[in-house]
């Protein structure tokens, strides 16, 4: 698994942060935005919108947006709330 970012982001760190919270194994590869890294020919093709984070999956498949790549590495643990009402406001912090 590879993460492309730069963890001077909050969005990129929060990802960074849960990976580590499940004690998952990941790549990191810096992606300077300020030098415009992530609108090279490349980093589009993975992510056209040219934002980061970025996460790869081992069997290739990407995703992008850091709230859709916390709510995927998180599924299936304690991090979601079981409860509706508790993951409702789950999602209303992680969407503020």
């Amino acid at each position: 698994m590879k993460v492309y970012g730069d963890m001077l982001s909050g969005n990129c760190y929060k990802v960074k942060l849960l990976l580590e919270f499940l004690g998952i194994q990941y790549e990191r590869l810096h992606i300077n935005v300020l030098k415009a890294e992530s609108h090279t020919p490349e980093f589009l093709q993975m992510n056209p919108n040219g934002k980061i984070p970025v996460l790869v999956l081992d069997d290739g498949q990407i995703l992008t947006e850091s709230n859709a790549i916390l709510g995927y590495l998180a599924e299936g643990t304690n991090f979601i709330p079981t409860d509706r009402y508790a993951k409702a406001k789950m999602y209303e912090w992680m969407f503020f």
